[in-house]
């Protein structure tokens, strides 16, 4: 049965970027064809400059008029189709934004009900009773510290003032005396001057024994 009537196959419909495609191909084919009438157009003027006027000139104007024309033609289908195909590009754009919102709505929508199916898990009161749980420990916790950093032996009563008082007194009581320096730590006291050090340091051995003498007891 095929055979004799065939099959009914449905043809998928265009889709609007098939048609901005199919038109932008039109543009540029219409642009080919401009482009072929401008060098006929330009072959045409550079004869008429080189011939004079006469039949023969007026023949080749009136081709070029006639070219002129065509290319007209050709000017206004290709603004026509640039506009067609401008339109079509506003129209799928604007429809992916639809589409895009709707894509968010739905995940808004996701998102609102999985929220509140979290929510209805979280019981309010439970969580005020823990604050107040934890408040109470914290409380409890410095209460501790308190009562550990108490301190043994020392009575109550004393004044404060009367203890700045005795502090002052012995302030002026405990007058520290600066410890004597150690003697081979005072400075030493100069020798006198003998006449020695004009000597050569170089050549100590140059030094007799006699010179050493009296220089130590005139340091005495």
């Amino acid at each position: 049965m095929n055979r004799l009537f065939g099959t009914s196959k449905k043809t998928p419909k265009p889709s609007l970027n098939d048609a901005i495609t199919a038109t932008d191909n039109r543009v540029d084919a219409v642009e080919v064809k401009i482009k072929k009438l401008d060098a006929e157009l330009v072959k045409y003027k550079d004869q008429m400059k080189k011939m004079r006027d006469g039949p023969g000139k007026n023949a080749i104007k009136n081709k070029a008029l006639r070219v002129l024309k065509q290319r007209k033609m050709y000017e206004t289908q290709r603004d026509q189709l640039q506009q067609q195909s401008f339109n079509m590009e506003q129209a799928a754009f604007t429809t992916e934004n639809l589409r895009n919102v709707i894509s968010t709505v739905d995940a808004m929508q996701i998102a609102n009900k999985e929220m509140q199916k979290q929510y209805k898990n979280i019981d309010i009161n439970k969580i005020e009773s823990i604050q107040d749980d934890m408040e109470d420990l914290l409380e409890q916790a410095n209460d501790i510290q308190e009562s550990l950093g108490r301190t043994y032996g020392v009575p109550e009563d004393i004044d404060e003032d009367d203890l700045e008082a005795e502090l002052d007194a012995l302030g002026d009581e405990l007058n520290f005396e600066e410890e004597e320096e150690p003697s081979y730590l005072q400075e030493t006291p100069e020798l006198p001057n003998t006449g020695l050090g004009e000597l050569d340091k170089t050549e100590p051995s140059k030094i007799d024994e006699s010179g050493s003498e009296a220089l130590l007891r005139n340091a005495v």
